[in-house]
């Protein structure tokens, strides 16, 4: 059943949504190989609409807002948000472009990840945005893609919602993403756009957050960092606070893991509230819930039933816990 946008609370994500195609491997194959799939499944992806299926897993009421094509593809994804209770009626539905997809290759010597994707596509526009209804939301999300169009989303946000908290996932380098820095309550800054950006292979992610987080106007500023835990820092923090990872006994599959952590995090400030996360205890906890949670999704293959495992397995309590 789809989420009543107008009834209050829940989480607003605004970004894209995928069809990923992913073949589990043995190993990835070197190239000119030809291989084998052990298996084959076709999802529904993208980076804020994975988040939602976990928000959503975790009790929140979820809507999405992106653009959809109009083929097949779209009408897969359609169907998937309605089957997970996520509202798209916001979305603007183009008839032409092809839906973003992404193939996928998982490999099951490492767990890891390699990720082709095609876009024929336009990003959502400032103009669609506005048209979007703000009332009766207690959080919003922006993927930091399109740095022109989401630093005018983020700016109307502010304007209208003044009360309403913003997150935005700054996952890769983009012309202009800088311009995201500044508006959010929450930054959450990837590894891989750190990588990027650093001129030296195995860059210090403390000294990193701290250079980053020093240019924007964040309340709190995150960076995951993989099997080496998560690093967070909150505004007129000395120090940045590291939470160790939590690792499975046998890395499964390590696609959307990051996602995750970012549902984790946004579900622990809708409980805590921002104010108990800015301290050093409570952004500890904080960043221990999600790091549990993305590990545990490690061992699993895809999202589905995610929370309600990890609940079951003592991995996260149920709502009203830690």
């Amino acid at each position: 059943m789809a989420a009543d946008v107008g009834s209050p609370g829940g989480v607003l994500g605004v970004g894209i949504a995928t069809l990923d195609i992913i073949n589990r491997v043995v190993a990835y194959p070197p190239e000119d190989a030809e291989v084998r799939a052990e298996g084959q499944r076709c999802v529904r992806g993208g980076n804020c609409a994975n988040t939602l299926d976990v928000l959503a897993q975790l009790g929140h009421r979820c809507a999405w807002v992106g653009v959809l094509a109009g083929d097949s593809g779209a009408d897969f994804i359609a169907a998937d948000f309605a089957g997970r209770g996520i509202d798209a009626r916001h979305a603007l539905r183009l008839p032409g472009g092809a839906t973003p997809t992404s193939y996928i290759a998982l490999s099951r010597a490492t767990g890891s990840r390699t990720i082709v994707h095609h876009r024929d596509l336009p990003e959502l526009s400032a103009e669609h945005f506005a048209r979007v209804p703000l009332a009766g939301w207690s959080w919003v999300h922006f993927e930091g893609r399109s740095p022109a169009a989401t630093a005018q989303m983020i700016a109307r946000v502010r304007r209208e919602r003044p009360d309403l908290p913003i997150s935005v996932e700054i996952e890769k380098p983009r012309d202009g993403i800088e311009a995201l820095f500044t508006g959010a309550d929450l930054v959450i800054f990837a590894r891989a756009y750190v990588e990027a950006l650093s001129a030296t292979p195995e860059p210090d992610p403390t000294a990193w957050l701290g250079r980053l987080a020093a240019r924007t106007d964040a309340r709190l500023c995150l960076l995951p960092w993989g099997a080496a835990g998560a690093y967070g820092l909150a505004s007129g923090g000395a120090d940045p606070v590291l939470a160790p990872a939590h690792p499975p006994a046998l890395l499964r599959d390590s696609l959307a893991a990051g996602d995750v952590f970012n549902a984790a995090v946004i579900d622990g400030l809708l409980d805590m509230g921002l104010d108990a996360a800015v301290t050093d205890a409570g952004l500890a906890a904080l960043l221990m819930r999600a790091n549990r949670l993305a590990g545990f999704k490690c061992a699993r293959d895809g999202l589905d039933g995610l929370a309600a495992a990890a609940r079951e397995a003592g991995v996260i309590a149920h709502r009203g816990g830690a």
